[in-house]
């Protein structure tokens, strides 16, 4: 880890977003709420927040963070959906890995729960695919 003694205490904010590509017909069942493992938004929103406060135990230079704030938005344009993480901390280093992580973990979740629905006859993914996770903004106020 890097030391951070030193650092003094401030907010931190960041917003890290990613995009999953699935088949018209897995998003029309995900909006409808259709799809056999239950409400993919709730699941996945669950998994981020679950993400977002373990991620020092994942990310072995991520130190532990006392987080104050996590926002999971979904948008569904096209075939694809959109999901954005934000994360609120005041602390001495910032939280964009937190961000990242829950963006990550929603989109895994998303794939999981529809991967029948995605799967062609040989049991691949021609359409599916995580997409452009990137951090869109990162504050130290």
């Amino acid at each position: 880890m890097i030391d951070i003694s030193e650092k003094s205490i401030s907010l931190r904010v960041a917003v890290a977003a990613g995009d999953i590509v699935l088949r018209n017909t897995t998003i029309k069942e995900i909006v409808e709420k259709n799809v056999k493992k239950g409400d993919v938004f709730e699941f996945a929103k669950a998994a981020a927040l679950f993400a977002v406060k373990n991620t020092s135990g994942i990310i072995p230079h991520a130190h532990p963070l006392p987080i104050e704030d996590v926002q999971i938005n979904f948008k569904i344009y096209g075939n694809r959906i959109r999901v954005e993480c934000m994360v609120k901390a005041h602390y001495k280093t910032g939280v964009e890995m937190e961000a990242l992580v829950g963006v990550s973990a929603a989109l895994l979740t998303i794939w999981d729960m529809v991967k029948y629905l995605e799967k062609d006859e040989n049991g691949q993914y021609p359409i599916t695919s995580i997409k452009n996770i990137e951090v869109i903004k990162k504050e130290k106020l």
